[in-house]
């Protein structure tokens, strides 16, 4: 069973959005995060008695700038492909779509109903595919989770979508990509949205907060914030060390504080620690992740396993003090470095 970096707590008593979060924060850790729908999913299934709504940690500024996400969680976005002129918010516009006869973006609105792209990350060989039917961003998105894995997201997804040239209609086709001034009470820049199907999603600085529906599949409504319902905090199983240390110190600091350098051993997991490391003060962050010499392989110090790893760098290394390192920029990958040298490192508590 994979340990999970965070607990949900269900709070059955009502206070508003705000009061919500200051016993979160002095409880807990902070009013719940949802990352992706795995995350949904253990909401659901150790939902509190007869509780049928609650808050969660998302909210609406009502001064923030627009800020543009990949549908699917952990797809960051750090690339574009707009065509000249766009985006041009026409009247407000917040997701993003494209014509057949280009590869380039436009921002459409998010209520035109029009043909979708879905990506399946559990096929080998079809993974994406185009949706005849005219349905609203929302809609699509809906559609695309229930029966495949998300809307087609990130310039990769996109770039592996074009050799297939299976665009053969004259429309604009709706992608992964929309924008909105939602944000996370404790800070992290997840994208995972899951609105019920009447939410506005051309509307922005509303200064409303989210809470889970339960008995509709645990999607979202937005809230006068003022409302009193019960909540949900979280407790966070994941610490950021902002401590310049070699890995062996990390190691030992880690141990002796919490439980031990993370590891890593889901997708779900990776973006949790990603998220973790964008705040780190250097380049890289120490992992769990040694290169055993004499055996030459890499293992998880603990549990002590083999793993593969996503990239290693470039660059010559002492060949038995090498150990495992996120970068902290980019696409966050593992990368090898030297044992002595110092980064930042995240601890696990479990």
């Amino acid at each position: 069973m994979v340990c999970q970096l965070y607990d949900y707590h269900y709070i059955n008593e009502e206070k508003t959005w705000t009061e919500a979060q200051q016993y979160c924060r002095e409880k807990h850790t902070d009013l719940a995060t949802v990352s992706n729908m795995a995350d949904m999913k253990r909401l659901l299934s150790n939902s509190a008695g007869n509780m049928k709504e609650a808050w969660i940690g998302l909210y609406d500024q009502t001064d923030g700038i627009r800020t543009w996400y990949w549908s699917l969680p952990g797809v960051e976005f750090n690339e574009t492909n707009w065509k000249e002129g766009e985006p041009d918010d026409y009247e407000t516009e917040n997701c993003a779509g494209r014509k057949t006869e280009t590869s380039k973006w436009s921002d459409i609105s998010c209520d035109h109903q029009t043909y979708f792209l879905c990506y399946n990350e559990n096929k080998t060989s079809e993974k994406f595919y185009l949706i005849k039917e005219e349905k609203t961003w929302l809609e699509a998105q809906s559609y695309c989770r229930e029966k495949h894995t998300d809307l087609i997201s990130g310039m990769d997804q996109l770039k592996e979508f074009q050799l297939k040239d299976v665009l053969s209609v004259d429309s604009w086709v709706f992608i992964g990509l929309f924008r909105d001034t939602w944000r996370w009470s404790d800070g992290r820049s997840f994208s995972f949205r899951h609105w019920n199907l009447q939410f506005d999603d051309e509307k922005y600085n509303s200064g409303q907060c989210a809470m889970t529906v339960f008995d509709d599949g645990g999607r979202w409504k937005n809230e006068d914030c003022a409302a009193k319902k019960p909540f949900i905090c979280y407790d966070d199983n994941l610490i950021l060390v902002k401590e310049k240390m070699n890995w062996k110190d990390a190691l030992s600091y880690c141990r002796e504080h919490y439980h031990d350098l993370v590891t890593i051993k889901t997708l779900e997991q990776q973006i949790l620690v990603q998220e973790k490391a964008k705040k780190a003060s250097t380049p890289f962050v120490w992992l769990a992740l040694r290169y055993n010499c004499t055996k030459k392989f890499w293992v998880w110090v603990y549990p002590e396993r083999v793993t593969s790893r996503t990239q290693n760098s470039g660059g010559e290394v002492d060949d038995c003090n090498i150990s495992g390192a996120m970068d902290t920029g980019g696409q966050h990958k593992w990368f090898q470095r030297n044992g002595g040298e110092e980064f930042n490192f995240i601890c696990s508590k479990i």
